[in-house]
């Protein structure tokens, strides 16, 4: 049992000692606990942390959302939310499958509109299924010149992406093996774009955020929103400028949002038995690929052991008291970020850090899945 765990059950103790618990207070008070000693624990600028469980939501703040503010972040407060976008992208991809604009298993070939050779390796092609999965055997990042300090992605162009693919850059045969991949989701958004013939941003607002009531979740923010965003520090603890995103790059890391409209997402997947978008629902949520049998892993592990991999979601099956989790992390411009639920348990949570700390962001996402843990357990009853 760790420092968290321990003082969390501590709390739950103390509370239950003070006469009937209900949903809602054990959820404060989890939360609230939890927030506490991780941003004491990670001595980060500024911490917030959302929950859900049974249809209650709570979201705390500590810290500052920027530095002098004196004010901390809230479920209001604006952020990028990195590699968390994509399973946004998974999302769309579950909602194009759903409704048989695309198959699973298509080759990518068949969607997507370039003037390009896909790369094939010992006879397996590039699928639909394998960007999702990161089982593309592609890169983690295309390679470019790096554009400038002001817009670092700028020279990230579709040329860019062709002229990489055109290189062979395969690592190893589509489908056999897992390899972190911004540029396998980048694609993935391009190709579910040229199937659909809409823009990539018009099918995340039709089939992802309009249902789940998102309003404050986009690519991009005005200067203003920028000035009442969360402020992110380098590893030095140094603040971050902001930076854009290349319109290339919305399928891996580029979407900004906040906690209460990651929670109104958070209520979606957790609508277990919902009639709507229920096939959605269900291919969104479903293990594609297990561990066993794929050589090689890379960069799986680090919010927690993957036992299998869904459209952009790792998959943690069962351990002890811990139910099965599909998490995904996300860090960039300065923000460290991770939504982690139980879709058998309605439970789940987000938080963020606004500092690079490896080691705030490793002991973030254990306190997590702790949490989810501890809020998976029934109430106590009392005589």
């Amino acid at each position: 049992m760790t420092w968290i765990t321990r003082c969390a059950a501590t709390a739950l103790v103390v509370i239950a000692t003070a006469g009937p618990l209900r949903a809602a207070d054990l959820l404060e008070e989890a939360v609230d606990f939890t927030g506490t000693i991780l941003w004491i624990q990670t001595d980060v600028p500024g911490l917030v942390i959302g929950a859900v469980r049974g249809g209650e939501s709570y979201v705390a703040g500590f810290g500052e959302f920027r530095d002098g503010s004196g004010t901390p972040p809230d479920g209001d407060t604006r952020m990028r939310i990195g590699s968390v976008t994509k399973v946004f992208t998974g999302a769309v991809l579950a909602s194009m499958v759903a409704d048989g604009t695309v198959d699973l298993t298509a080759r990518v070939d068949a969607y997507l509109d370039w003037d390009v050779t896909l790369p094939t390796m010992d006879g397996h092609y590039l699928r639909l299924i394998d960007l999702a999965t990161r089982a593309g055997g592609l890169p983690r990042e295309i390679q470019h010149n790096g554009g400038t300090p002001e817009d670092p992605y700028a020279d990230i162009t579709r040329e860019r992406f062709i002229q990489n693919l055109e290189d062979d850059p395969l690592m190893f045969p589509p489908g056999t093996g897992v390899f972190y991949s911004n540029f396998g989701f980048d694609l993935l958004a391009q190709t579910l774009q040229a199937a659909a013939g809409q823009p990539y941003e018009t099918l995340l607002e039709e089939r992802v955020l309009k249902p789940a009531g998102m309003t404050a979740t986009t690519f991009n923010l005005t200067d203003e929103q920028r000035e009442s965003a969360f402020q992110g520090h380098n590893i030095d603890g140094s603040p971050m400028p902001f930076v854009p995103s290349a319109e290339i790059m919305r399928g891996s890391g580029s979407l900004h949002s906040t906690a209460n409209d990651l929670l109104a997402w958070m209520k979606w997947h957790l609508d277990r038995f919902g009639e709507n978008e229920a096939e959605m629902r269900m291919i969104d949520h479903a293990t594609y690929l297990g561990r066993d049998g794929l050589s090689p892993i890379y960069g799986m592990d680090e919010s927690g052991h993957m036992d299998g991999l869904g459209l952009g979601w790792i998959v943690m099956n069962p351990e002890g008291t811990r139910p099965r989790i599909l998490q995904k992390a996300g860090g960039r411009q300065g923000i460290f970020t991770y939504f982690a639920f139980a879709p058998d348990h309605g439970v789940g949570v987000f938080a963020a850090m606004n500092e690079f700390s490896f080691g705030g962001t490793v002991a973030m996402n254990a306190a997590m899945n702790e949490l989810i843990d501890q809020l998976s357990l029934p109430l106590p009853t009392y005589p």
